[in-house]
């Protein structure tokens, strides 16, 4: 036990001999947060979108109904204008997203039924927020055009249910706010999704280091003490996890403590789910070790192995982006188990499923270590490890 406590300290102390590989190890897990941040942060508060009315039949209950009812959508903010030409000129410059100019006579046609009960709407080509603007808008105009249907084109009638019809609204409109979870959980995914691909490649860096010291001989003088080659690698493995384990624990403390992101699920059960990963990042690491004869194959390897499943399984973004193929392909990525299973923990999913999630992540780190352990114990060259 003292060798192996020994071994670990000095591993440890090995890994993190300059203070370079330190920063990196503690600092790159962050910048993870960081972009999640900036890329998703925004879209938690939109900005609003600048509409303008020009309502040239001012004075009509529909037409002024119009300009109230778009006043009350959030987030829109309306500003009105006097006349076409100077909206089509703002929506130009880029000062408003679109612009609504109500022609005069508007609501007469609109409670006759006449085809010239048209409302113009302004904007640059391909505008989504026209689309949005239009879409609201054709809501509130064929609900009045079916109260116009139903009055015949009585104009005194339509007036009267339509006041009615406001009084009606107004009596039993009751609006509450609640609070918007889905940002902070797309940040926390994100952020995840970055840590996964920092802690594998950490874990291979990490593990890549008993071939360096292979290589330059050190291991072999170790062997020459009284230590076994087992408890070397045990040593090591010890230390990739607890540096792995560190790693998540910056991470989660950073986003919610300073960043204020939150999580959507209980802190700990995220911080449970990364470690049973750690173990999967470590086995995956011996692997690539003990299929890798310098420390020049096992980046090779790392590359080709982290970067694509890293991808597939929807670290950098969202797998539903990906085709049903490759969707099909990441069911059988320990990193999409883990993404599955930290959205389970947010949406509130049955424990028995993840439940399922954490024996298929246990499941995929022991796989690694017998395939490594396998290896190793296969290999005929002076340099194997066990």
């Amino acid at each position: 036990m003292k060798d192996m406590i020994w071994l670990l300290r000095r591993t440890i102390r090995s890994m993190l001999r300059g203070y370079k590989s330190l920063l990196v190890f503690l600092i790159t897990p962050v910048i993870g947060i960081v972009l999640a941040f900036l890329i998703i942060g925004g879209s938690a508060n939109p900005s609003p979108l600048n509409v303008g009315v020009v309502n040239l039949d001012a004075g009509e209950p529909v037409s002024d109904g119009i300009l109230a009812y778009l006043e009350d959508i959030e987030p829109m903010e309306i500003v009105t204008l006097p006349s076409i030409g100077e909206a089509e000129e703002v929506v130009l410059s880029g000062e408003l997203d679109v612009a609504i100019a109500i022609p005069e006579g508007y609501a007469q046609a609109l409670i006759e039924g006449s085809a010239d009960a048209k409302a113009e709407l302004m904007a640059l080509e391909g505008s989504e927020v026209a689309s949005y603007v239009e879409l609201m808008l054709n809501r509130y105009v064929e609900n009045v055009s079916a109260l116009a249907a139903a009055t015949s084109g009585d104009v005194a009638a339509f007036e009267e249910r339509y006041a009615q019809l406001d009084a009606v609204a107004e009596f039993g409109l009751r609006k509450e706010t609640s609070e918007d979870l889905s940002a902070g959980r797309n940040m926390t995914n994100r952020s995840i999704g970055y840590l996964v691909i920092v802690m594998m490649f950490s874990a291979v860096s990490l593990s890549t280091h008993m071939i360096k010291e292979r290589e330059n001989r050190t291991y072999y003088r170790l062997l020459a003490a009284p230590s076994s080659s087992r408890a070397y690698v045990a040593s090591n493995v010890a230390a990739n996890v607890l540096l792995l384990m560190l790693q998540v624990a910056i991470v989660l403390t950073v986003m919610t403590a300073g960043f204020g992101i939150r999580p959507g699920a209980p802190v700990w059960s995220i911080a449970l789910a990364l470690v049973l990963f750690a173990w999967v990042a470590v086995g995956l690491s011996l692997v690539i070790v003990a299929f890798s004869r310098n420390a020049i194959n096992a980046n090779a390897l790392q590359n080709l192995l982290i970067i694509p499943t890293c991808l597939i399984a929807g670290c950098m973004f969202p797998v539903e982006a990906m085709p049903t193929p490759l969707r099909a392909i990441a069911e059988f990525l320990p990193q999409r188990w883990l993404l599955e299973g930290i959205d389970g923990l947010q949406s509130g999913a049955p424990a028995a499923t993840l439940v399922l999630n954490g024996l298929t992540l246990a499941a995929f780190a022991l796989t690694f270590c017998l395939v490594a352990a396998y290896k190793f114990g296969r290999n005929r060259d002076t340099r194997t490890f066990i």
